[in-house]
């Protein structure tokens, strides 16, 4: 970009609750002007930068659940609520990611093009040094939010070809030409690995300070610098910024999407490089022993009141590999907590997740092998499922109160007593904290983060990489299987542990059942989180399976058949292009059944 053609004017977009990252003072109405460039004053170009950090969508939570099989809400004005009773139009769409990330991507191209105008401290090879890292930073932001364009606008054009989203490596003035038409959905993939490579090469595995005599411990890429020059620029300070870890993280959740069928018909070679990279990213944090080792952290991340406490300087507990930066507030609680417990009791989880989590033998409870005993339901459970879902009888909040879902109950926690009340007998436990107080005479706030990557998540993702890239058994060249990670994390999770997971065992030998039992984990340590809205459209499954719940009267159970019911058709497992877009550029082809 020259100097003069565009005049841009950059708001400085904080990071929420930034205590623990960089925060830079606000700028207003700046132009790009490189002469103006002072050390003391390159705040107002790293500002440019934290823009892209801040249009990451993963910075706060989505609730897309509501939009699945796995949750309701009470919420009548909840965006994917009416996404799934058939209120999902080009024109009308919770899920667009199309000016966030464009708009992000912008201004890493702007940062791109600038980043080496700017003096970025008087010593210049420090300057030179935060150069190299904020292009790594830029190149592995525009990356991630290339990734979420895809993930939320990629499908098959009405040409029958399976397209991406236009492609944008450099900056737009106001003489470009905007009518562009999208990329093949395999040339964006390779462009983000291009991306990746560039972040990779720039950007140290992680933040991190050394000490006199560890000079050996600097990467070679960064040439002959001091101690203190390499610490300036890559240093513990920051952490929390994208660093090669997290470039190698993102590589992997890419990956894993471009190999998913309803991306990829029939390439088996996307399913092993999937299963790579996700076992780079694991064997990084100690392979398969890291599930086992990290027992509470891996389960209860949110609630670990020691870790959470902890968190400084862009440190990360065991579990989490990239996240948020952290905030002393009660707003989950607040929307999810039920009635009684002064809270609105927004997320549902449904009957159909509850079924979902087996005995605590690890036999799904259809199977006759698993005792489970319908009169009396939350009794011989997968531990995970008190711990993430609240269920009529469980307690909740600083004071253990007992919480009553039934219909003939005589509190507003009752199913439908109240417009906060649960519609499907369940109350969302999972990424709450029971210590927060809600009541108005007493209230407390703690501590809260949101994770952009677990393990967890690169852990499952490996497992269901590798099962259809080589079996249940299969390693490739890796030290583990998919059957590894599962027996991993069921074990954490305290399945199977009296008779040896007999159900995994029994299955371990069978793509197919292995694919759904892969499946099926990952729905239930990931929910919540914002993965099974994403994870059916990519498995290309059934998305009009109806919400179910349960009505408890007098003690007995009765299963709700239909709560909500999902209006999706099947061209709708992939998003649509915005309708404003494709009116304004008739080069940019809409997906197959929008309008």
């Amino acid at each position: 970009m020259n100097k003069g053609i565009l005049k841009f004017l950059a708001c400085i977009l904080l990071l929420t609750s930034c205590q623990d990252l960089i925060e830079p003072a606000q700028e207003n109405n700046r132009q790009l002007d490189p002469n103006a460039y002072l050390p003391s004053d390159s705040r107002f170009p790293f500002g440019i930068l934290l823009n892209g950090y801040n249009r990451i969508p993963s910075n706060s939570w989505s609730f897309n659940d509501v939009a699945t099989d796995d949750a309701v809400t009470n919420d009548q004005n909840n965006g994917y609520l009416k996404m799934a009773t058939g209120q999902w139009t080009a024109n009308n769409n919770p899920a667009n990611q199309w000016t966030n990330c464009y708009a992000g991507i912008q201004y890493m191209n702007i940062m791109l093009g600038e980043v080496d105008k700017v003096k970025w401290v008087n010593d210049p090879v420090a300057s030179k040094l935060f150069a190299m890292r904020i292009k790594g930073e830029a190149f592995g932001i525009r990356a991630l939010l290339m990734y979420h364009l895809l993930q939320a606008h990629a499908g098959v054009g009405k040409g029958g070809n399976m397209l991406g989203v236009p492609i944008l490596t450099k900056t737009q003035t106001t003489s470009d030409n905007f009518n562009l038409p999208r990329a093949s959905f395999d040339d964006c993939i390779k462009q983000i690995y291009t991306d990746l490579d560039s972040a990779d090469v720039r950007l140290p595995l992680d933040y991190q300070n050394l000490v006199s005599g560890q000079e050996s411990q600097i990467p070679t890429k960064y040439g002959t610098v001091t101690i203190e020059q390499y610490n300036r620029a890559f240093g513990v300070t920051f952490s929390g910024l994208l660093s090669g870890r997290i470039a190698k993280a993102i590589r992997a959740k890419v990956a894993l999407l471009a190999a998913s069928p309803a991306f990829n018909p029939n390439n088996a070679n996307k399913w092993v490089d999937a299963a790579n990279y996700s076992a780079q990213v694991l064997n990084l944090n100690g392979g398969i022993n890291a599930i086992t080792s990290n027992v509470a952290s891996g389960l209860t991340w949110y609630s670990n009141t020691a870790e959470i406490a902890a968190l400084k300087d862009g440190a990360n507990p065991p579990e989490i590999l990239w996240r948020n930066n952290w905030g002393e507030n009660r707003d989950l609680e607040q929307a999810n907590f039920p009635p009684t417990l002064f809270g609105n009791g927004r997320i549902n989880p449904t009957q159909n997740l509850v079924d979902a989590f087996p005995t605590v033998n690890g036999y799904p409870i259809s199977d006759p092998s698993s005792g489970f005993n319908p009169n009396d339901p939350y009794s011989n459970r997968d531990p995970r499922l008190k711990m993430f879902i609240l269920v009529n009888g469980a307690t909740a909040g600083v004071n253990n109160t007992a919480i009553n879902t039934a219909a003939d109950g005589t509190t507003n926690d009752g199913l439908n007593k109240v417009a906060t009340s649960t519609r499907t007998g369940y109350y969302m436990r999972k990424l709450l904290r029971q210590d927060v107080n809600l009541n108005p005479t007493s209230s407390t706030n703690q501590r809260h983060y949101k994770p952009h990557i677990r393990y967890t998540e690169i852990a499952l993702s490996y497992a269901e990489a590798a099962n259809e890239a080589w079996g249940p058994t299969g390693t490739g060249t890796n030290a583990y299987s998919a059957y590894d990670i599962l027996r991993a994390i069921r074990r954490r999770a305290g399945i199977g542990l009296a008779n040896n997971d007999a159900y995994l065992e029994s299955i371990k030998n069978n793509k197919e059942q292995m694919r759904q039992l892969i499946r099926n984990e990952r729905r239930l340590e990931l929910c919540f989180e914002g993965f099974r809205f994403w994870d059916l459209r990519r498995w290309d499954a059934n998305l009009t399976e109806a919400a179910k719940g349960v009505s408890i009267r007098s003690g007995a159970y009765t299963v709700l058949p239909s709560v909500e019911s999902r209006v999706f058709q099947s061209y709708m497992k992939y998003g649509p292009i915005p309708y404003s877009e494709v009116l304004k550029y008739s080069a940019l082809e809409q997906n197959q059944g929008w309008n």
